[in-house]
């Protein structure tokens, strides 16, 4: 019979990495922010891939073993949140319903003091590039299937189950206006404010 634990959380946690990956994570955290830097320093278009190596420490070759291009060194950060929300989702308590679970994952991730500085700044670059947001949204498309699989597993659907397909885009959406709105209105509230407001709004049904 299982325990009261196991039958109100969410799956156990996946055990810390070791040395190695620690290793890897810092060396795209650092090609990311020399991205980042660079970017804000010099613009999008002025910026290499040789430039974000060199300004990282490391070599071309080494750049290329972590991202494609300077666009996904640029999203890496955005890219780790919402590796990190996934998480925080599928911890969840089981019995809680899936909207209700990723509610809860956005106040765990986004809180004012869990706030990423950086968030408001790539929100306002892939608005200015379409390279950016081209990939952003291919990102998102690669998330909203991981997603949908996690929300169908937590409500014993099928994978392919087009419920578990429409929460996972609508969430999605819901997190990408809201860090719009979020960034329009200059930071007036938190994000997790911003993407509550557009849950509540996506949830209304439509006349």
């Amino acid at each position: 019979m299982a325990s009261t634990t196991e039958s109100t959380t969410g799956p156990a946690a996946e055990p810390a990495p070791g040395l190695r990956e620690r290793k890897k994570a810092a060396t795209r955290r650092a090609l990311h922010e020399a991205a980042l830097r660079l970017t804000i320093e010099h613009g999008l278009d002025h910026v290499t891939v040789e430039a974000i190596a060199d300004a990282a420490g490391v070599s071309r070759r080494t750049f290329s073993n972590y991202f494609d291009g300077k666009e996904d060194a640029l999203l890496y950060g955005d890219d780790e949140r919402m590796r990190q929300l996934l998480a925080a989702f599928t911890a969840r308590p089981a019995a809680e319903p899936a909207w209700a679970a990723l509610r809860g994952a956005v106040h765990e991730m986004f809180a004012e003091h869990d706030f990423d500085p950086n968030r408001a700044v790539r929100t306002r670059l892939a608005k200015r590039h379409a390279s950016l947001l081209e990939r952003q949204l291919a990102r998102f498309a690669e998330l909203e299937r991981d997603l949908a699989e996690r929300i169908a597993r937590r409500e014993g659907r099928d994978p392919d189950d087009l419920r578990s397909r429409v929460l996972a885009a609508s969430f999605l959406l819901s997190l990408r206006l809201g860090s719009l709105r979020w960034v329009e209105e200059q930071q007036a509230r938190t994000l997790a404010e911003c993407v509550d407001a557009t849950m509540d709004e996506i949830a209304r049904p439509f006349d």
